[in-house]
Formats: structure tokens, C-alpha cells, sequence
């Protein structure tokens, strides 16, 4: 086998595009923190670099000191939309639809108990780019029929995956739908939309998108809610900013209502906001 030289740490960093070092990676962390309550580790830091080097490229900064400097002291709206397309270039968005599967039976039964007798309103915190909250306002149809009273709000921090949210336009082999919900909930795209859908427009005027930031202050959301999916989303707080997020949510559920979390978050230490009601399945203390 051929003696093969690896690169070496300060190898790696000359062939970097733009100057980044611990205390750079530590300001970001700050401030990714104090704006959106994201907890990075230690092992982010290439992640960190290769989504905020767009940013430096299109102001033209040539380092991140300079560009955080720079993000730090700028105001107004200029301001405001560069922390945005921080916030955006620094959060995850792994989604599909119907995923986790095991939570829509859960959400069916509790729809069936709930309606259509009155309206229904379910929050998703982490819309991403459309597939969850589709999926529940597929549900909500498969359980309720057409004329379902099911009111959806869809939230996400980045503003850029709302977008996509939006259109509700995807690839016709988007995993997580069946043949039958392909054809009841999507249209397909023909000539140059070949081998894309979209989402009925009957499905789509269920839904409302907002931008919105656990971390935020004000959490103006309108009338109680019966049910909150927010999955995938407290793996990324700490525990502190977990306890902060339950408690808002505790606040904005009506009594009873079901919060549906991911599969690898566990609230069991907050039982006297959240009962475990079941697989990732919490009701309302």
C-alpha cells in the first residue's frame, strides 16, 4: 500500500477559504444561542464553516471575525436580515412525510375524539419544508373527511424552508407517500413539471405559515391549541432552554391537550407539565 501523507491541522486551515479559528467558532456558538437557543457542539465546527462561508462570500467579508464584527454592529432592517440568514444557514432541516410513523394513528384518535363536533387547531413548530404539517393536514382529512375543522398553524425559525413550505411543490417520489394518498391529496405535474407534485389546493388552505422562534418573547399564537407537534427540535436545547419551550407549550395546550415529540427526546423529568401518554406522546398536565 502507498505512503499516503493526511493533512495536518494547520495543513487544513491554510487551505480554508476564509480565516476561522476556536474563538470564531466560540462567537458563533454565543450567538447562534442567545438568538435561537441552538446548542452547538464541539464537533460542529466544520458544519459551522461550510454553511456560514456563503455568508462571507455574498458580503464580502474574508474572514468570520470580520463578518461577525460586522453582523454584531449592524442595524435595522439591514440588521435584522442578516441575523436571519445566520439563524437560516445555521439550523437543520431532516424531515419526510409521515415520518415517525407511529404518531398519526395516535393523532387519528385523538382527531376522532375531538371532532367534527368543534374546530380543531394544531400547531407544528418545526414546519421545515412542509412535509409534517402536510402530513397532518392529511391525516385530518383521512379521519374527519373534506370538510374537516381542522385548522393548522406552521412555524419555523428559517425563513427559507417556509418558502418551500409554501409552495407545497415536491418530487413525485418524495418518501412517505402510498399510491392512494399520491392520488387523493396530490396533483401531478406534467411537460416541464414532470416528475413533480403538488399539494391540492383543498389541502393547502388548511395550513398557515409563519415565521416564529421558540426563543422568542411573545408567543402570540392565537387561541389554545389541541394538539403540538414538536419533533426534533429540543434534541437541538439545552436543558434549561428545554424546560423554557415546555412550559410555553404547556401554557399555549388546552387542558389534556397531546404534545408529539421525536424519537429521541424524553420529558419524563417535567411530569408536572407533561403526563408520557404514550410512544413519544405527551398530554397536558
Amino acid at each position: 500500500m502507498p505512503n499516503v501523507t493526511l493533512p495536518t491541522p494547520a495543513a487544513d486551515a491554510q487551505a480554508r477559504e476564509f480565516s476561522f479559528d476556536a474563538r470564531d467558532f466560540s462567537r458563533v456558538r454565543q450567538l447562534i444561542y442567545q438568538r435561537a437557543g441552538i446548542s452547538l457542539h464541539d464537533q460542529k465546527q466544520a458544519m459551522v464553516y461550510s454553511r456560514l462561508s456563503r455568508r462571507l462570500r455574498d458580503t464580502g467579508h474574508r474572514s468570520f471575525g470580520d463578518y461577525l464584527n460586522w453582523l454584531e454592529s449592524t442595524s435595522g432592517e439591514q440588521g435584522e436580515r442578516e441575523w436571519q440568514e445566520f439563524i437560516n444557514c445555521l439550523t437543520t432541516n431532516l424531515t419526510a412525510f409521515f415520518r415517525e410513523e407511529h404518531h398519526f394513528p395516535v393523532l387519528a384518535d385523538r382527531l376522532s375524539r375531538l371532532g367534527p363536533s368543534r374546530p380543531i387547531r394544531i400547531w407544528c413548530c418545526a414546519a421545515s419544508t412542509g412535509e409534517e404539517p402536510y402530513s397532518l393536514a392529511m391525516s385530518a382529512v383521512e379521519t374527519l373527511g373534506a370538510s374537516a375543522p381542522v385548522k393548522i398553524l406552521a412555524t419555523d425559525i428559517d425563513t427559507n424552508v417556509l418558502q418551500t413550505a409554501q409552495r407545497g411543490v415536491y418530487a413525485a417520489d418524495a418518501r412517505g407517500l402510498g399510491p392512494e394518498r399520491l392520488r387523493r391529496h396530490f396533483l401531478r405535474g406534467t411537460g416541464s413539471n414532470a416528475g413533480f407534485i403538488r399539494v391540492r389546493p383543498e389541502l393547502a388552505r388548511m395550513i398557515e405559515y409563519r415565521p416564529f422562534n421558540l426563543m422568542g418573547a411573545q408567543w402570540a399564537l392565537g387561541e389554545a391549541f389541541d394538539i403540538v407537534f414538536c419533533r426534533n427540535v429540543m434534541i437541538y436545547f439545552d436543558a434549561p432552554t428545554q424546560r423554557k419551550v415546555l412550559e410555553n407549550i404547556h401554557r399555549v395546550l388546552r387542558p389534556e391537550g397531546l404534545l408529539f415529540v421525536g424519537h429521541s427526546e424524553n420529558f419524563t423529568d417535567s411530569r408536572d407539565l407533561f403526563e408520557l401518554r404514550g410512544k413519544t406522546v405527551y398530554q397536558r398536565a
